[in-house]
């Protein structure tokens, strides 16, 4: 593969004057909640948003003139497309991007703006795998020169430039939290801590929904799942690279799966307390800390924050899991008596001081003695729910509370 620490600091010179040298920022709280130096690599401040620049221009830069004028073609959930975009437009490159159908509108606009007339955006599939194979059959119809996210050499060695920025500001960094997609990212990054002081830690993340880097190593091969969960977007993919694999499994000491819902509390932290946006793949290393609590306490810790290309409009269901993942909102359905009176009791009887309505779904049917409501209650503290219960239960309320895993609880949120 020669993924070496020499690749990628030739690398690194190849893109010094197209990248953004991104800040790596003490982070005070996170700090001191762990009791270790925690320091964020802000990925998320590139010029695009995120490094997928770094792998798209490595490769793209290095192709020659032939190879650039048959086009470039790639497939991605956002990021890397608008890296592949910047650079098409920069290097003057023809390029057809595939994304899957269900991307962030906000990614589609950036990708366009990026792009400019360079590229063409074709929206096909429902996950990334799927728009993928539409891209293999654009290459094998029209041809071209296929730029893939992730499982690439010159894309791996690309994305290793991150780790020259983190060495050369931290040279005492002691543990590596790394989000995992594809694995581009810490093939490369991995490689270049590793060969700069083996000592260093790295550790993975991924969404449990996706967690096909954790399979792969587990089975000691590629494994390709039979279905993902999609939320996390930028690291939602059915198998890593075979490339990635081959490299990131010698870098690679722990990985951590981390449940989807707890991605929306650090994502709803980083931008209350910090104003930092990022994408749910990009909170991923932040989410993964509770998990490697034991082994980054009293160490130098780097996080890096992947990505912040997220759409405004998918913060209300953010915020709406990441109450669901706090015990902090529920959801019942409860049948009220049919008679004048019954929600009034219940506002002013079942409620605590401090408990919300934030959900009432309510059909009076007038041939019934009893008639069901789905509301839903948003609570100040956890140990709220047991008296809400006991509550409803001494008053003669029936009810049932919706599972989060529950169709209706997902249909609610």
């Amino acid at each position: 593969m020669n993924v070496t620490k020499q690749t990628i600091e030739d690398a690194y010179h190849r893109l010094e004057d197209v990248v953004v040298k991104t800040p790596l920022e003490f982070h005070e709280s996170l700090s001191k909640t762990y009791d270790a130096k925690i320091f964020l690599k802000r990925e998320d401040m590139q010029l695009v948003r995120s490094y997928k620049l770094r792998g798209a221009y490595n490769k793209i830069s290095q192709l020659s003139n032939d190879e650039r004028t048959k086009g470039i073609v790639c497939a991605s959930a956002g990021n890397h497309a608008q890296g592949v975009a910047f650079s098409c437009n920069k290097l003057k490159t023809k390029g057809t991007i595939y994304m899957p159908k269900n991307t962030p509108r906000q990614k589609i606009e950036r990708v366009r703006m990026l792009g400019e007339d360079m590229i063409t955006i074709v929206l096909e599939g429902d996950t990334f795998d799927a728009s993928f194979k539409a891209a293999e059959k654009y290459l094998r119809e029209q041809g071209g020169v296929l730029v893939h996210p992730f499982d690439d050499k010159d894309v791996i060695i690309g994305q290793g430039t991150v780790g020259v920025e983190i060495v050369a500001a931290l040279p005492d960094t002691e543990v590596l939290v790394v989000p995992v997609g594809g694995g581009g990212l810490i093939a490369g990054l991995g490689t270049y801590a590793k060969e700069t002081n083996s000592d260093i830690t790295v550790v993975g993340v991924e969404p449990a929904g996706a967690a096909s880097m954790d399979a792969a190593l587990k089975q000691g091969r590629v494994v390709t799942l039979e279905k993902i969960n999609k939320f996390v977007d930028g690291a939602a993919v059915q198998a890593v690279g075979s490339n990635n694999f081959t490299v990131a499994k010698d870098v690679i000491d722990a990985m951590v799966v981390v449940p989807e819902d707890k991605v929306c509390v650090d994502m709803i932290s980083l931008y209350q307390r910090d104003g930092i946006i990022t994408e749910p793949a990009g909170a991923l290393s932040v989410a993964a800390l509770e998990s490697v609590r034991d082994t980054i306490k009293g160490k130098t810790v780097v996080c890096v924050i992947s990505g912040g290309n997220n759409d405004v409009s998918r913060y209300p269901e953010i915020l709406e899991r990441s109450l669901v993942y706090l015990g902090l909102k529920h959801y019942f359905i409860i049948e009220f008596p049919q008679r004048p009176g019954a929600l009034r009791s219940f506002l002013d009887d079942v409620l605590g001081e401090t408990d919300d309505i934030t959900f009432f779904e309510y059909v009076k049917k007038n041939n019934r003695e009893i008639g069901p409501a789905l509301v839903g209650f948003e609570l100040a503290r956890q140990s709220d729910l047991d008296p809400l219960v006991v509550r409803m239960k001494s008053l003669g309320f029936s009810f049932h509370h919706v599972a989060p895993d529950s169709a209706l609880f997902q249909f609610v949120i």
